[in-house]
């Protein structure tokens, strides 16, 4: 499986903090944002994954991320020359999709829960293995900021609605889907929207008239942050910056999540980690490894 990760757009609503520098790579506590999906997708045994993002910003990515051989990965990256919706990644991406299914992650949501790992790698196989789309469904008490999710009496799925007024559940759809290789057929199919972008939720409601639309769903216990905002990023920073001081173990850490894969041999994490000696994130990773 192959991985898209959208790590572009304008970042209007973190004005003027993101006028000189991409959304993505601000830092949420100690690490910069990208890392956080980036690490979704070591965890979800994804190793090949197209970075993209916008003319001016894409060489601060690959200065920050390079070929992704430091965690066994590799990364290539596309410009994209204007932000023109989710869906439009999958054309952007097509040669490098290739006839492989793909999984499609935004570069401003983190993640973090028990076992997801397992539940990745499960909608991973069933994914490779079936026609199905995955999507994650999470409950919020604004779900008017996101694509909402309808059920009817049975809980099944029955509609997928834009940023609604009046929404019809509290569930979001959060920036994280799995999907067979016809999804690249699908994008290039949809109209464009009102605002002129091709949006990703035309493409989970094509599936779902075909009857091949999974929900996974995000329950209590689970955290999903979204970063767009001033107050939800430093929301995300203090969750972080909880979490890791209480368990004494960092989230979204590349070179750990690596290791525990087995993309890379305990020699190479320590040879990273000794790049970073001196700092928090380095001697985290020197005291548990070295």
């Amino acid at each position: 499986m192959k991985a898209l990760l959208l790590a572009g757009g304008t970042g209007s609503r973190l004005f003027p903090v993101t006028l000189g520098v991409s959304k993505q790579l601000l830092p949420v506590y100690d690490k910069p944002m990208v890392y956080y999906p980036l690490s979704v997708l070591l965890l979800a045994g994804i190793r090949e994954v197209l970075v993209i993002s916008t003319p001016e910003d894409i060489e601060q990515y690959e200065r920050l991320l390079g070929d992704g051989s430091q965690w066994g990965i590799t990364l290539l990256y596309k410009v994209q020359e204007r932000p023109n919706g989710l869906a439009a990644a999958f054309i952007l991406g097509e040669a490098f999709v290739g006839s492989d299914p793909v999984c499609l992650i935004l570069g401003d949501n983190i993640f973090y829960g028990l076992d997801f790992s397992t539940q990745l790698e499960a909608v991973v196989e069933r994914t490779r293995l079936g026609s199905k789309a995955t999507i994650f469904g999470f409950t919020v008490k604004d779900p008017q900021r996101y694509g909402v999710i309808e059920y009817d009496t049975e809980g099944e799925v029955i509609s997928i609605e834009e940023k609604p007024e009046y929404p019809k559940s509290q569930q979001a759809v959060v920036g994280l889907y799995f999907y067979p290789n016809e999804v690249v057929a699908i994008a290039k199919g949809i109209q464009p929207s009102a605002r002129g972008e091709l949006e990703i939720t035309a493409v989970n409601q094509a599936f779902l008239e075909r009857q091949q639309l999974q929900v996974e769903n995000l329950g209590r216990g689970f955290a999903w942050l979204d970063t767009g905002t001033h107050e939800s990023l430093l929301e995300a920073s203090q969750f972080i910056e909880t979490v890791e001081k209480r368990q004494g173990l960092k989230i979204g850490c590349l070179e750990e999540v690596a290791y525990q894969k087995g993309f890379i041999t305990k020699e190479q994490l320590v040879q990273q980690a000794k790049k970073l000696e001196g700092t928090p994130y380095g001697d985290y990773l020197l005291a548990r490894y070295a």
